[in-house]
């Protein structure tokens, strides 16, 4: 190898770093004649380590990620089960296993003949580990799906009502797909696309939820596959405030068919649900019960030496919202659907049982901390009634119902203090 001007290039056409750039070193004395000099190879090791910094960032990462795969995952495999249902049944009484590439036709033989190579790749390599996996349709990305799905149109029509809705959210996913496929940054703003749009295409593909808690909590994707990790806990808020921004009391109370609360004033239900909506509600057939704790009790005047409120401050507040619950009970035609108790224990923590007897059943709970008033303190969002179907993990059974949920629990607590209390005439 040689070059003009002494510089010396390899077989590839790529200059090599001369003698002269070795720190340190004299290429006239170092260098032998014809010999390429390199840089020598400096400590490399502490450029390597990842400071708290860059986990976090990666961490971060991987995370949205995870989420946003998840949701194309789902998507992709409920489109090819919809595809595989439509088409299967028109082309593959001729062409037999050959239906997929007869379905794609000229247009498609590109993208069809590269999914069947793919495939025998893995078949010799043992790639396929699910004999169900074991053909074409299965190597089809979710570009290719929507190419048989939009050239048959016709096909799909009596099953899907909008075309150009199925289509809009497939743009929308086409972006966090290829971010997610090629392992890059996920914006906080393209993964709520990707999953209100992953959520909007399984609904028109027939995929919801199929309960009534859907329209006030919908299952979250991750919530589905991997929830079992946090019992039926599907929601931890810092205060009561951000917990109202995601779940509206309106959205929480406003179809419930059975309502029970237990805490000191309710203030969630009180302050924050009107007294027209609450009569509306138990017109609706809504039955209530409600837990007050007394305020004449001893328990209310330690609450209120711990939050530093002056003495009767609090009993007056309970007593203020005891009697609004009166006067909207009064206007009920049946006042036997709108109970109020009130009880002398030292509370523990304030719950809101929606629809605790059904599938759709949530829960709102928040623990009393010594200084911190209700507003201000966690809260947990439980969802009760398992989810219509089960989990299983290595054959054992970790469904949402029984002992692996809280909602049953609180559930009790308040059956066992309704028990003890009296009622408010």
């Amino acid at each position: 190898m040689g070059a003009e001007g002494g510089a010396q290039v390899s077989s590839g056409g790529l200059e090599l770093p001369s003698g002269d750039a070795v720190p340190g070193g004299d290429s006239a004395t170092d260098t032998p004649p014809g010999a390429v000099s390199l840089v020598q190879p400096v400590e490399i090791g502490a450029e390597l380590d990842w400071g708290a910094d860059a986990w976090a960032e990666v961490r971060t990462r991987a995370r949205r990620a995870g989420r946003a795969y998840i949701w194309l995952n789902l998507v992709e495999q409920r489109l090819r089960a919809v595809v595989a249902a439509v088409l299967r049944p028109i082309y593959e009484p001729v062409h037999d296993d050959d239906w997929v590439v007869a379905a794609a036709g000229p247009a498609g033989q590109e993208w069809v003949q590269r999914a069947v190579a793919v495939r025998e790749v893995s078949r010799r390599k043992g790639y396929l580990l699910d004999p169900a996996d074991d053909n074409v349709l299965s190597f089809l990305t979710l570009p290719q799906l929507r190419e048989l799905l939009v050239q048959h149109w016709p096909c799909f029509e009596p099953y899907l009502d909008d075309r150009r809705e199925v289509e809009l959210a497939l743009d929308e996913l086409e972006v966090a797909r290829n971010v997610v496929s090629r392992n890059r940054a996920l914006s906080v703003t393209v993964l709520a696309q990707a999953e209100r749009a992953s959520a909007r295409l399984l609904d028109i593909l027939g995929s919801g939820t199929g309960t009534p808690s859907a329209d006030r909590l919908p299952i979250d994707a991750v919530e589905d596959l991997v929830g079992d990790r946090y019992a039926d806990v599907v929601g931890v808020h810092p205060d009561r405030v951000r917990l109202q921004r995601q779940l509206p009391v309106e959205d929480l109370f406003g179809n419930a068919r059975r309502l029970d609360a237990v805490g000191i004033g309710l203030n969630l239900l009180v302050q924050n649900y009107s007294g027209r909506r609450l009569v509306r509600l138990a017109e609706a057939g809504c039955r209530a019960r409600l837990l007050f704790l007394n305020p004449a009790s001893s328990a209310v005047r330690r609450r209120e030496r711990e939050l530093g409120l002056k003495k009767g401050e609090m009993s007056r507040s309970v007593e203020m919202n005891i009697l609004h619950m009166r006067r909207v009970r009064a206007r009920l035609r049946d006042p036997g659907a709108f109970e109020i108790h009130v009880f002398d224990e030292t509370p523990r923590f304030t719950a809101y049982l929606v629809n605790g007897d059904g599938s759709d059943g949530l829960a709102v709970v928040q623990s009393y901390l010594r200084k911190a008033r209700g507003i201000e303190a966690p809260v947990l969002v439980l969802r009760g009634g398992g989810r219509g179907h089960d989990v299983v993990r290595d054959g054992q059974d970790l469904s949402r119902d029984g002992d692996n949920g809280l909602f049953g629990t609180y559930r009790e607590e308040f059956e066992s203090v309704w028990a003890d209390s009296r009622p408010v005439s």
